[in-house]
C-alpha cells in the first residue's frame, strides 16, 4: 500500500525492527539481577528457561496455549508495510512452537506530536493485513503517547501437546535448515542511510511479511526435533541457544546459506547495524574463527526472519519437500554434533 502522506517512519525512531533488541549479553545481566522468584506452576511447561519463542501453559486436555509478545520501532518507511511486518513477526512466535494463532491484541506507542492520526491508522491497518493473513481476528489492544513510534502484538495461540517444538531439544546428527534468507537488517540499514538502490527496495520487506504457516505443518512431524524464529540476534544467536538448550553443537555450511540478493553489494558499503556488533559482542567467543564479511551475515539482526528448524536424518527429504512446496529456502545449512571442549558451539565452514 502506498502511504499517501510520504512520511518516511524510520526518521522518527533511533533503531529499527529486532534491532531494537537489546543485547543477549545485557539482557542476561538484567534477568540475573532480578530479585523477585516467578510463580512456578507445573502446567507452564515452557518459560524463559531456554530463551524458547513463546510461554506455553498446558490446559490439561491433551493441548496447550502459547503465548507470546512482540513489538518494535519502524524499520521501514511506509506505515502499512511497517505495521504488516511488526504483526508479521509477533505472529511468527506462534508458528516457531508448532501452534496455530488464535488471536491477537496490539500494543502501540505514538508521537502523537509528530505524526498524524492518518498514518497511525496505516499501522494499524498493516497489523490487521497480516492477522487477516494468519486467519485470526486483532482483538484490541493498548495505545499510549510516546517519544518514537512502536508497534506489535501480543498473541495467544494452542498446539497439541504432542506436536510442540521447543527450542532446547535438538539432538546429535540432525540436520538444520532455515526457511527464508539472510540480511534484512543490512539491507534496512542501507535504506535508513539512503543507499538502497530502487531495484532493491522491496527484497526484504517481502521476505519479513511472509508469514511462517510452514511451522505449524512442520510441528505434525516427530522427526522435526527443535525449531525457534531467527530474528534480532541473527542466526548465530538463536542457534547458540539451541546448542545451549539441546548440549549440542552445530557445524554451518557456509556456501548453503541462504542470502537476500546484493547483500555483498550494502556489506562492500559498510552498511553493517550495530545490532549486529552488540550480537557479536555478546556470544562471539563461542563461534569460530571467521572473516568481518561472515561475521555480519551470521550476526545480523533479522525481523521477522525464517524458522531455523532441526529434523532427523531419515525425515530431511520429506521437510525439504514440504519447504519447497512451501516456496521457503530448502537447502540443508548444516547439522548438529556432540559438544567437545575443544571445539566451538558454531563452527563455520566453507566446504
Amino acid at each position: 500500500m502506498n502511504n499517501p502522506s510520504k512520511v518516511l517512519l524510520t526518521q522518527y525512531s533511533h533503531g529499527a525492527g529486532c534491532g531494537c533488541k537489546i543485547s543477549p549479553a545485557l539482557l542476561d545481566e538484567i534477568l540475573h539481577q532480578s530479585k523477585i522468584t516467578a510463580i512456578q506452576n507445573p502446567k507452564l511447561i515452557v518459560g524463559n528457561e531456554t530463551r524458547d519463542d513463546a510461554a506455553v501453559f498446558d490446559l490439561g486436555d491433551g493441548t496447550a496455549i502459547i503465548s507470546t509478545t512482540d513489538f518494535f520501532m519502524p524499520i521501514v518507511d511506509d506505515p502499512f508495510t511497517f505495521g504488516r511486518i511488526a504483526a508479521t513477526n509477533a505472529i511468527s512466535d506462534i508458528y516457531a512452537m508448532g501452534g496455530d494463532p488464535l488471536l491477537a491484541i496490539a500494543i502501540f506507542a505514538w508521537p502523537i506530536d509528530k505524526l498524524t492520526a492518518r498514518v497511525a491508522s496505516e499501522v494499524i491497518d498493516g497489523g490487521k493485513q497480516a492477522c487477516l493473513e494468519a486467519g485470526i481476528p486483532l482483538a484490541g489492544g493498548h495505545s499510549i503517547d510516546a517519544p518514537e513510534p512502536i508497534f506489535g502484538l501480543a498473541v495467544t495461540g494452542r498446539v497439541q501437546l504432542t506436536a510442540l517444538k521447543r527450542n532446547d531439544t535438538a539432538q546429535v546428527g540432525d540436520i538444520l535448515f532455515l526457511t527464508k534468507p539472510l540480511g534484512v537488517g543490512i539491507l534496512t540499514t542501507a535504506q535508513k542511510s539512503g543507499v538502497l538502490r530502487a531495484e532493491d527496495a522491496q527484497k526484504a520487506p517481502d521476505i519479513m511479511c511472509k508469514l511462517n504457516k510452514i511451522g505449524s505443518k512442520l510441528s505434525q512431524l516427530a522427526h522435526v526435533t527443535a525449531m525457534t524464529d531467527v530474528t534480532g540476534f541473527g542466526l548465530a544467536g538463536h542457534l547458540l541457544e539451541m546448542c545451549r538448550g539441546s548440549q549440542t553443537r552445530a557445524e554451518i555450511n557456509l556456501k548453503n546459506l541462504p542470502l537476500i540478493d546484493s547483500v555483498e553489494f550494502y556489506l562492500a558499503q559498510n552498511q553493517i547495524p550495530g545490532g549486529t556488533y552488540r550480537n557479536f559482542a555478546s556470544y562471539g567467543t563461542d563461534i569460530s574463527a571467521m572473516s568481518e564479511s561472515t561475521k555480519a551475515i551470521i550476526c545480523d539482526p533479522q525481523t521477522s526472519g525464517g524458522l531455523l528448524i532441526a529434523v532427523r536424518p531419515e525425515a530431511a527429504a520429506q521437510v525439504q519437500q514440504m519447504l519447497k512446496e512451501a516456496k521457503c529456502y530448502d537447502q540443508p545449512i548444516g547439522h548438529m554434533q556432540a559438544q567437545s571442549q575443544n571445539q566451538p558451539l558454531i563452527n563455520i565452514s566453507s566446504q
